[in-house]
């Protein structure tokens, strides 16, 4: 397959972050494809929009249309994949592949305990201070093409109770189950928790696999840009020419 007989590929942030964190991967890939990235309810431009899967699911749907109509290719990462599955079960007909970065762990059982606590705790804290916090830890790690964009559009902490409410105790690898697109598995070498459920994810869908991006932890996009772009572009161009695979 060439570029241009690709699918369109919508991108899908992940908690606390916007569209912003897709820069670098909308950069790379817009001469070669159609490519979006979403603002999830709560989140960027719709800071002001309260969270549901039922509105992320439907702000999805519309980037996907607004790139002509035809199945897409989604990547969601962490909160944004949980969000892409969702997007999956509901909305076969306009997926035409998938890519789990950093959602690959079940939202069920003793994994969730630590994420309650923190969507918790997350509202206690003045969200200037939390702003500071984000800003020093993304600038020490990471270069300003990479993380500005992220940066300028803020951060939404106060949608991170809600969103995380919705989604743990809701997903495990039967949500793969109800995809009928092949899944690319794509997580960061050095992210063990999201990493946890990683293999049940793969033998739950018969046109699933797992690539890692080396050394990189639960921000892959951010921690290799190239390597996470690159993995994403073979994947997008390896899909069948039609739609949905047959389950």
């Amino acid at each position: 397959m060439t570029a241009a007989d690709a699918p369109p590929i919508v991108f899908v942030h992940g908690t606390r972050f916007s569209a912003g964190q897709w820069s670098a991967q909308l950069t790379a890939l817009q001469e070669d494809f159609r490519v979006t990235a979403v603002d999830l309810p709560g989140h960027g431009a719709r800071s002001a929009q309260p969270w549901s899967l039922d509105a992320a699911t439907e702000i999805i749907s519309s980037a996907v249309d607004s790139l002509g109509g035809e199945p897409a290719l989604v990547v969601g990462h962490s909160l944004g994949g949980y969000a892409s599955l969702e997007f999956a079960r509901r909305c076969p007909e306009q997926l035409r592949g998938l890519v789990l970065a950093g959602a690959s762990a079940a939202t069920r059982g003793p994994w969730a305990m630590p994420y309650r606590l923190i969507a918790g705790l997350v509202p206690r804290i003045p969200a200037d201070r939390l702003t500071r916090w984000n800003d020093r830890f993304l600038r020490r790690l990471y270069s300003p093409e990479v993380v500005d964009a992220t940066i300028r559009a803020g951060y939404a902490f106060h949608t991170l109770p809600a969103a995380w409410g919705e989604v743990l105790g809701r997903f495990d690898a039967d949500a793969m189950r109800r995809v009928s697109a092949p899944v690319l598995i794509l997580n960061g070498e050095k992210d063990p928790v999201f990493r946890s459920g990683e293999r049940a994810f793969v033998r739950a869908h018969p046109h699933a696999r797992i690539e890692l991006i080396p050394r990189a932890r639960h921000l892959a996009n951010f921690d290799d840009p190239d390597a996470f772009t690159d993995a994403v572009r073979r994947f997008a161009l390896q899909l069948p020419a039609r739609g949905p695979v047959t389950r």
